[in-house]
């Protein structure tokens, strides 16, 4: 196992990419927290990973705000003793032309994808550093290299984790933190909750085409290249970006999500 007795917080972890991640670290032979909005998913999450004989948590978490951080690491070491791997997974999206995007909506994806990471690795870190050892994986986007014009908001957010992570990087590798990113590309859950493709097999197809390999991402993808982050594998990378998309960014294609 190569993650056996390692300790990992997961933010988001109750659903989607960031349950595929909890569950594939369970696997490896971690004990895991579900750091996440919604309790009663973390809490189902949880449970089920619990039948596998690990440890795992749910812990209430919104990454925006400070206290909640703090309260959530805090827990997360009263009940473990330690965190070896932080996942900062947590993340929204929405889609307005530029001049339509209200403010408030800039300001709530800017907080929760870009200074709930802040906050969260802030806070880790500095546990981290007494240890002199620990692992960082932030979860990115390709919309920090290609974008469309209905998300002037998330793509500043992701960029904006794209250069967080890499001065995170330099700035922790003193204490023997590593710090890395996964960049997803278009992930079948993600699709669903955010363009409602599940009742829109068209619109799906005409993402689909635009995607090198011909299928759309599953959650277990992401978390082949998350295990890989968190394992002594990728014992010599920080600051590096993993790109998991299906060849879009290599294809460069902008008005992914027409």
């Amino acid at each position: 196992m190569r993650l056996e007795n390692k300790v990992a917080i997961i933010t988001g972890g109750a659903m989607g990419i960031g349950q595929a991640i909890a569950t594939a670290y369970v696997h490896e032979g971690a004990d895991v927290a579900i750091a996440d909005i919604d309790v009663n998913s973390a809490n189902t999450t949880a449970s089920e990973l619990q039948k596998s004989g690990r440890r795992a948590i749910a812990v209430p978490l919104n990454v925006a705000d400070e206290d909640s951080v703090n309260k959530m690491v805090d827990k997360v070491l009263a009940d473990f003793g330690h965190i070896d791997i932080l996942v900062n997974n947590a993340g929204v999206t929405s889609f307005y032309p530029f001049l339509d995007l209200p403010v408030a909506e800039f300001d709530r994806i800017i907080a929760i994808n870009l200074k709930g990471p802040f906050l969260c690795s802030r806070k880790v870190a500095k546990h981290m550093a007494e240890r002199r050892s620990g692992i960082i994986i932030n979860i990115t986007s390709m919309v920090q290299e290609i974008t469309t014009g209905v998300e002037a908001h998330y793509a500043a957010s992701k960029g904006g984790l794209k250069m967080m992570t890499k001065s995170m990087a330099i700035s922790l590798a003193p204490y023997r933190i590593r710090v890395n990113a996964i960049a997803p590309g278009p992930i079948m859950s993600t699709i669903r909750r955010t363009l409602g493709t599940k009742e829109d097999p068209e619109r799906v197809a005409r993402l689909m085409a635009r995607v090198p390999l011909n299928r759309p991402g599953k959650p277990s993808d992401i978390a082949g290249a998350a295990v890989f982050l968190a394992s002594d594998e990728s014992s010599y990378m920080t600051g590096s970006i993993i790109f998991v998309d299906g060849g879009v960014t290599a294809l460069g294609l902008g008005k992914t999500y027409d």
